[in-house]
C-alpha cells in the first residue's frame, strides 16, 4: 500500500470540490432569480466546507494508515495498532477486533456527500425555475 498516494488522490478530490464550490459561488447566485439569490451561496459554502472537511479526514487517514503499516511489520515495536486499547503491545487490538486497515468510511461520506449537494443543487434549479415561470 501507498498511504502518500492515496492521500494525495484525496487531496486532488477535495481541492476540485472547493474549486467547483467556488465556481459555484460565483456563478448560482447572477443565475437565480433575485427572491432565492441568496440560495445560491448555499452549494458552495457547504462544499466548501466538505472540502475542508475532507482535507482533514485525508491526512489524518494518511497518518493512521502509516501508523498501521509500521505497527504490522515484522519486529516492530513502535506502537499499537488502531483500536488497540491504551498500553496494549504493540499489532495487538482490542478484543476480537481483526487486524483491519483504517479509513474505509471516507468513500461513504464522499458518496453522501456527492448526492446531498446534487439534491441540494437540483431543489435550487427547480425552486428558480418554478419562480421564473410563475413571474
Amino acid at each position: 500500500m501507498q498511504p502518500e498516494r492515496t492521500e494525495l488522490a484525496w487531496r486532488r478530490t477535495a481541492l476540485a470540490i472547493a474549486i467547483g464550490s467556488l465556481v459555484s459561488l460565483r456563478i448560482f447566485p447572477l443565475m437565480l432569480p433575485s427572491a432565492f439569490a441568496a440560495w445560491g451561496f448555499v452549494p458552495g459554502a457547504v462544499g466548501l466546507v466538505a472540502a475542508c472537511a475532507l482535507w482533514s479526514a485525508a491526512r489524518r487517514r494518511q497518518l493512521r494508515m502509516t501508523a498501521w503499516l509500521h505497527s504490522t511489520l515484522p519486529g516492530a515495536t513502535s506502537e499499537a495498532a488502531p483500536g488497540a486499547a491504551p498500553g496494549a503491545a504493540p499489532g495487538a487490538t482490542s478484543g476480537a477486533t481483526p487486524k483491519i486497515a483504517p479509513g474505509g468510511g471516507l468513500l461513504v461520506a464522499l458518496a453522501v456527500l456527492a448526492t446531498g449537494f446534487g439534491i441540494l443543487c437540483i431543489g435550487i434549479v427547480a425552486m428558480s425555475s418554478l419562480v421564473a415561470a410563475t413571474g
